[in-house]
């Protein structure tokens, strides 16, 4: 059988090798105060249900979903409300935050594992919903919102994505080589809900031993398959990742359900695993820490709310003084000028580099080789949509399907010239949709 893949993308260095084979490592323990921002997810922010001066104990239910779309927050640590307020998160933007003074006891609120097989369908659903699980793989998606389609009767594929894409990042890597059992119980917990859905676990082939792994593990499962992936960026994009499992295609007017189709990362997968049989809420996550930048890169499972410079410490420290510091991954995620801010449900990684290349880069006219349009994932025309965008021109955007762009950055980074396509067209998509929100 072939490798499943799409039409266009592009190859960047993966730098996986830095950081790939260093088992997770718990950080522990976490110190000082810990910090809840109360949007850590698509969707309204959570209410707060404790006040300050309030003692709180892990696990320990601190803010609750403040709509549908929305989700539940918990203390990782046991201490002291310290304060309701605002601080800055990773994307450089401020969010009102819980501030818990860690007490270094991690106490422990008493949980309620259970078995599978004597949970109801609503059961599941609720337990997701309680523990706070949302996408992990950055759009932060409330899980029993994701879990409860419209049309449950037409879903045909739950999709775990372990295609970690994104250059440098090895978390989901991890995760699958070392807890492979327990994302496979938490992928048959999310089949359980829909009657005929099928499970795929989608592998990069740049991971043939985790492909292997898991193919011996489903070996006995009639409903899970493993699919090898071609390694290329932006395979793990869930458009991409569709396509390439299931050769059925959604646009920006769909969603995943829309073609039968939920798509869940793996650590997502995971926290479903621990919410519904350990009866455990999402208060860690495993972050990636890496680059020519730190000493000793690696993986480590964070409590949420641990400062990013703990990450920074946890991997020995910096090379020399870096000059670039990014969350997520060096294509989507996003650039920091401050290491003082929390470790959220949708921090991946930390990403430090001894220089800044892309500041240093110089853009230059179009020489119109076309190679942003064929990487392009959707298909579209970059260099066309970014001339739209600096002129402002929204009809002309809109008709040359600018709205469909995914943003992954493929165009900047195969474009000769160094222009900053994806920028342009990412500020352009978000004045369109503000001014249809006015209108």
């Amino acid at each position: 059988m072939g490798k499943c893949t799409f039409k266009g993308g592009v190859h960047p260095y993966d730098g996986k090798e830095l950081s790939k084979d260093k088992p997770i490592k718990e950080l522990f323990p976490a110190v000082g105060e810990m910090v809840f921002p109360l949007s850590q997810h698509i969707g309204a922010p959570a209410v707060p249900v404790v006040a300050k001066g309030d003692y709180v104990l892990a696990g320990q239910l601190i803010a609750e979903a403040g709509g549908f779309v929305s989700a539940n927050i918990h203390s990782s640590v046991s201490g002291t409300v310290k304060a309701i307020e605002p601080r800055t998160l990773a994307t450089g933007g401020k969010c009102n935050s819980i501030v818990i003074e860690n007490d270094g006891e991690y106490k422990e609120v008493e949980y309620s594992p259970k078995k599978l097989e004597d949970l109801s369908r609503d059961e599941i659903r609720e337990r997701i919903k309680a523990a706070g699980v949302v996408g992990m793989g950055g759009a932060g998606f409330p899980t029993n919102v994701k879990l409860t389609p419209k049309n449950p009767e037409e879903i045909d594929y739950i999709i775990v994505n372990g295609a970690e894409c994104e250059p440098y990042l090895t978390s989901d890597y991890r995760r699958l080589l070392e807890e492979s059992d327990n994302v496979i119980l938490g992928l048959k917990v999310a089949l359980k809900l829909f009657d005929h859905a099928k499970g795929i676990i989608g592998i990069e082939d740049n991971k043939p031993d985790v492909i292997r792994l898991m193919q011996e593990k489903v070996a006995n499962e009639p409903d899970i398959e493993v699919k090898e992936l071609k390694t290329k960026y932006p395979q793990g994009g869930e458009r991409c990742l569709i396509y390439a499992t299931t050769g059925r295609s959604i646009n920006s007017s769909m969603l995943p359900a829309d073609a039968g189709c939920i798509v869940h990362n793996v650590d997502t997968i995971f926290s479903i695993y621990m919410a519904v049989i350990e009866g455990k809420p999402l208060t860690k996550r495993i972050c990636t820490v890496t680059g020519d930048g730190v000493k000793n890169p690696g993986n480590f499972y964070v409590w949420l709310g641990t400062n990013y410079r703990q990450l920074l410490e946890a991997a020995d420290g910096p090379v020399g003084e870096p000059e670039k510091y990014i969350s997520g991954g060096p294509m989507m995620g996003f650039a920091m000028y401050s290491l003082d801010v929390p470790v959220a449900k949708g921090s991946s990684s930390l990403l430090v580099f001894q220089e800044d290349i892309v500041s240093k880069v110089e853009a230059s006219a179009c020489i119109r080789c076309g190679r942003c349009g064929a990487g392009c994932p959707s298909h579209l025309l970059p260099a066309k949509l970014a001339g739209f965008a600096s002129k402002n021109n929204e009809e002309g955007f809109v008709k040359f399907d600018g709205m469909e762009c995914v943003e992954c950055g493929s165009c900047s980074y195969v474009c000769p010239a160094k222009r900053p396509l994806t920028q342009q067209i990412k500020a352009m998509r978000r004045t369109i949709m503000a001014n249809r929100r006015k209108k």
